[in-house]
């Protein structure tokens, strides 16, 4: 699975993901810090790789239909440090999530992984 984390992500989350075998990049190794969110967005897409973020802009589908990106991981988790953030993670991977989300919107809170799916031929 190919991601992009955005700046607000933890690094420790990039080694996670990667030690499952998926291939991240990361929006401040690409000189995007800073960037818009529809910058952010269209580059990830235009690699076809998963949005994972922090920012809950990305949650709302009428900004950001399903079906016009690659997928967008949304944590709404209270406490954004890796020591909080790691439980739910490590729950997203390991529940077939991420290789269902293809063109839409997961939303990952403290106790439970929701999914939208995406549209096809967009």
């Amino acid at each position: 699975m190919k991601i992009k984390l955005d700046e607000n992500m933890p690094h420790a989350l990039s080694e996670l993901l990667q030690g499952a075998g998926h291939d991240v990049t990361t929006v401040p190794e690409e000189a995007l810090g800073g960037a818009g969110d529809p910058s952010v967005l269209r580059r990830a897409t235009s690699e076809e790789r998963l949005l994972m973020t922090f920012d809950t802009d990305f949650g709302d589908i009428r900004r950001y239909p399903l079906g016009s990106h690659a997928g967008i991981v949304v944590f709404r988790i209270h406490d954004q440090r890796w020591a909080i953030l790691q439980h739910p993670a490590r729950r997203l991977i390991e529940s077939g999530i991420l290789e269902r989300l293809h063109r839409g919107l997961a939303v990952v809170d403290e106790v439970r992984e929701r999914l939208r799916a995406g549209r096809q031929g967009v």
